[in-house]
């Protein structure tokens, strides 16, 4: 019972608290004004004012009644600027020196954007919420950065669509604006799409990326920006509609392009990618991940055409996929994917043979047949021995990369080399595990 009594006079006292503060709403909006006046007599002596003055206009702006008046948001604009006009002031003495708020810039445009958008408001509060607008505009520029620099890309959204709300209401009062300029207005709304697809506010940026494409004069990056939105929506008709347009429109590209290639590669359009990575190449000579996929992409082509029968052909694909893997390992003598890639290229050599032998007639034990199997075993050998310099030197670079361990097993146990077969399947259980290998077995 006492404990039912104590609950319900917490209750009531509570309720008492709240209706005192909206109550009392409108007299603490003018002693926060009054403090702010007092703080701007005299800043160094009265510093504690500023304080005073936050602290009040954030507990009235709890009343309803306050929302409704437009000097109460005016006051809370003018608060928030000047503690943003402090804080940069104490910056120009000492860069390092900290914002006391989190985005005070923020704070001061949408209260006094507030000011603006009510219809309640005098003529002359109008006027000064403009003022205020105009004077906080580039701080929203500069801390949006310092968020996206930071990686917090939610309030580098907020802060930078802030600066395209501001330029609206300035430009809508003919007044100066940054954004006035086409060029610095269309960066700014570039920024705040990427800000928002980064921020995973897929709308948003959808919104800003699809005005900045409306223009017909879009960047390339608009196009990869809408491109992945497409994408990630599942849309997969509007994404090439997009990408074939950007491509069209900046051949040169090398975003737009390694977002096409990607696109063939994963739809296996084998002929087409080898156009599209040599031009990558041209533009990229020294990216080693371009020449090992060109030189995959012979390689899956070299497999097709030998499924096929189609020998020649076959035999000219293994010898681009080749020279490609070699060229990546010219470039990057230590990049692991090139030397695995030149291994699995003659052990798959060896496993197509393999299906060879495993088509001669099983009770076929004449001495043709015999001399067959003989030839084509030891074939599969040389294979072997060809592909495993290349998977001992990837090994070397990588001894923790899974394929190479299995292959490594694998030619050992064909080999009938026990012991180092045994080696690799431990080394492999301790990768199954989620240990990693400390060190590689293969050396220099």
């Amino acid at each position: 019972m006492m404990k039912k009594t104590f609950f319900l006079l917490l209750s009531i006292l509570m309720s008492f608290v709240v209706a005192q503060a909206q109550e009392d709403g409108p007299k603490l909006a003018k002693q926060a004004g009054r403090a702010l006046t007092s703080y701007n007599m005299d800043p160094q002596g009265n510093a504690a004012k500023l304080v005073e003055a936050k602290t009040k206009i954030d507990q009235a702006m709890v009343s309803a009644e306050v929302q409704a008046t437009a000097s109460a948001w005016l006051t809370r604009g003018e608060i928030y600027n000047t503690i943003l006009q402090r804080d940069m002031t104490m910056r120009m003495i000492n860069p390092s020196s900290p914002l006391s708020g989190d985005n005070d810039a923020l704070e001061a445009f949408t209260a006094f954007q507030k000011v603006y958008e009510l219809p309640t408001a005098k003529k002359f509060e109008k006027g000064d919420a403009v003022k205020g607008i105009t004077d906080v505009q580039g701080h929203l520029i500069n801390i949006g950065v310092a968020k996206f620099e930071a990686g917090e890309f939610e309030k580098a959204f907020l802060s930078f669509e802030a600066v395209l709300k501001s330029h609206q209401s300035l430009s809508a009062e003919k007044q100066k604006s940054l954004l006035d300029d086409k060029d610095m207005r269309e960066n700014q709304v570039f920024y705040t799409a990427y800000s928002a697809q980064m921020a995973k506010r897929n709308a948003d940026a959808e919104k800003y990326y699809t005005e900045l494409y409306n223009t017909g004069t879009a960047k390339a990056a608009i196009y990869e920006g809408l491109y992945n939105l497409k994408l990630e929506a599942k849309d997969a008709a509007a994404a090439e509609k997009v990408l074939a347009e950007g491509r069209q429109k900046y051949p040169n590209d090398a975003t737009l392009l390694f977002a096409e290639i990607n696109a063939l590669l994963q739809k296996g359009k084998l002929e087409e990618l080898i156009s599209r990575l040599k031009l990558a190449i041209e533009q990229e000579p020294t990216n080693v991940s371009l020449y090992v996929t060109l030189g995959s992409v012979y390689d899956n082509l070299y497999q097709r055409e030998t499924q096929a029968k189609n020998d020649t052909k076959a035999a000219e694909h293994f010898a681009e996929a080749k020279r490609y893997y070699e060229k990546a390992q010219t470039i990057d003598p230590k990049n692991s994917d090139s030397y695995y890639a030149l291994g699995a290229l003659y052990y798959n050599k060896a496993a197509s043979r393999t299906q060879e032998l495993n088509a001669l007639p099983q009770d076929d034990y004449s001495p043709a047949t015999m001399k067959k199997y003989q030839q084509i075993q030891k074939d599969i050998m040389a294979l072997f021995d060809e592909a495993l310099p290349y998977f001992k030197k990837a090994e070397n670079l990588n001894p923790n990369d899974l394929n190479t361990l299995i292959a490594l097993s694998e030619i050992f146990a064909r080999k009938d080399d026990l012991e180092s077969a045994g080696e690799f399947k431990k080394r492999l259980e301790v990768l199954k595990g989620g240990g990693k290998n400390e060190s590689s077995f293969f050396k220099n």
